[in-house]
């Protein structure tokens, strides 16, 4: 499948902004949505709408079958040994906050510490500041990239958990998690991974990077908004107490006591979002048929050509140069505010985002207030990023 099959699938791409013919660059915040997707949505509530688990009719039957096969899907699809390791959130956010909560109530002694990297995003942060945790983050490098040495030496016996990202989603930062993990293993404590930037991009399978907990969303590969995935090693998930409490999650209750259902449903309290699941099982199908070699190669493709033609321009500043790394360009350029450059953009029709990108220690570790970044999907072309540049020196003489 190459680029002139790809495009056609998402409509949106047809929209005009301002004017102008849209080119999407916010990939990193939320990926467009193929053809498939919305019809996946579309035939559920029109035909299939029922809730799960729950009744003897053929629409709850029907449903039931659909989601508990996407279950499975996401199972093959990173690698778990078992789809009851599969548990589904409403994004990447739930599922770390659905692990400090749980973890938090089963292993924190009161004086405990989580290493996380320097890089993380607020979603990997804010949960553990939630639990009491003391964080203890692993620096990195001006051009991104993570001190190990330094990693190693912040393990101490108050150390119940390391989690970073897979891909840095400011920096593209591709992490060497394989690494990280063994090196917390060798020390006896489990890793979780927020998977959120990495799963659109790279092929992943959470058995041989041996993590314990890997995290992420169904908006950022192409599929629905509210909708996510939490992986637990199932000996992991069966040492957790309940995330929340309500309908599905228990295997019987009294006035006096509660016993809790079986994996996965142990952590699935309520209603969930079945159309939503469905629509992400609708998005693996694309990105399997595209092919995750296919979706690298333009990525990094773009990447390098976008790069390229971003540090021909005078006084622009790239954060985030390390060698392992996919999909996302931070920049500054002079003294223009990132805000205005953005603003601007869009007034062009190209969408970027701009701001601290939920990665405040990130903009401090740099002393600067935020970035203009550009992310990149397989749908975008050089065309495109032909006509950011050309905006982008369209508009930077407004800001002298």
């Amino acid at each position: 499948m190459n680029i002139n099959d790809i495009r056609p699938q998402f409509p949106i791409l047809d929209t005009e902004v301002h004017g102008h013919r849209l080119v999407y660059f916010d990939n990193a915040a939320t990926t467009q949505k193929p053809q498939s997707v919305i019809d996946a949505l579309a035939d559920y509530y029109s035909h299939l709408n029922a809730n799960i688990h729950r009744g003897a009719h053929h629409l709850a039957a029907e449903a039931t079958e659909r989601y508990e096969a996407v279950r499975r899907q996401v199972q093959q699809f990173v690698g778990a040994a078992s789809s009851d390791e599969i548990v589904f959130t409403r994004g990447t956010t739930e599922s770390i906050n659905l692990v400090a909560s749980s973890f938090a109530r089963r292993f924190f002694k009161g004086d405990d510490e989580v290493i996380v990297s320097g890089m993380e995003h607020h979603s990997d942060i804010v949960p553990w500041q939630l639990a009491g945790a003391t964080l203890r983050p692993i620096p990195f490098s001006d051009e991104g990239v993570l001190d190990l040495a330094a990693y190693r030496a912040l393990f101490s016996e108050k150390t119940r958990l390391v989690a970073v990202n897979h891909v840095s989603n400011t920096l593209g930062t591709v992490n060497p998690v394989k690494e990280i993990i063994d090196i917390a293993h060798a020390h006896g404590v489990p890793v979780l991974i927020d998977g959120a930037q990495s799963v659109a991009h790279l092929a992943v399978d959470v058995q041989a990077l041996g993590c314990d907990f890997y995290c992420f969303s169904g908006h950022k590969m192409y599929g629905p908004m509210g909708v996510g995935v939490l992986y637990g090693r199932e000996a992991m998930l069966d040492e957790l107490p309940p995330y929340q409490g309500g309908g599905e999650m228990i295997e019987s209750v009294t006035f006096e006591r509660t016993t809790y259902n079986k994996l996965p449903f142990k952590f699935e309290a309520g209603t969930p979002s079945v159309g939503d699941v469905i629509g992400l099982g609708r998005a693996i199908d694309f990105m399997q048929q595209v092919g995750l070699g296919t979706i690298a190669a333009q990525e990094d493709d773009l990447l390098r050509y976008a790069t390229e033609q971003l540090l021909a321009i005078p006084d622009v500043h790239i954060y985030g140069r390390a060698p392992q790394k996919t999909s996302v360009l931070s920049f500054l350029v002079g003294g223009a505010h990132p805000y205005d450059v953005g603003t601007l953009l869009d007034q062009l029709g190209v969408a970027v985002r701009t701001g601290h990108h939920c990665t405040q220690p990130i903009m401090d570790r740099y002393g600067i207030p935020g970035t203009v970044r550009a992310s990149f999907a397989v749908y975008n072309t050089r065309e495109e990023v032909d006509l950011f540049v050309a905006a982008l020196n369209r508009v930077l003489p407004m800001l002298q």
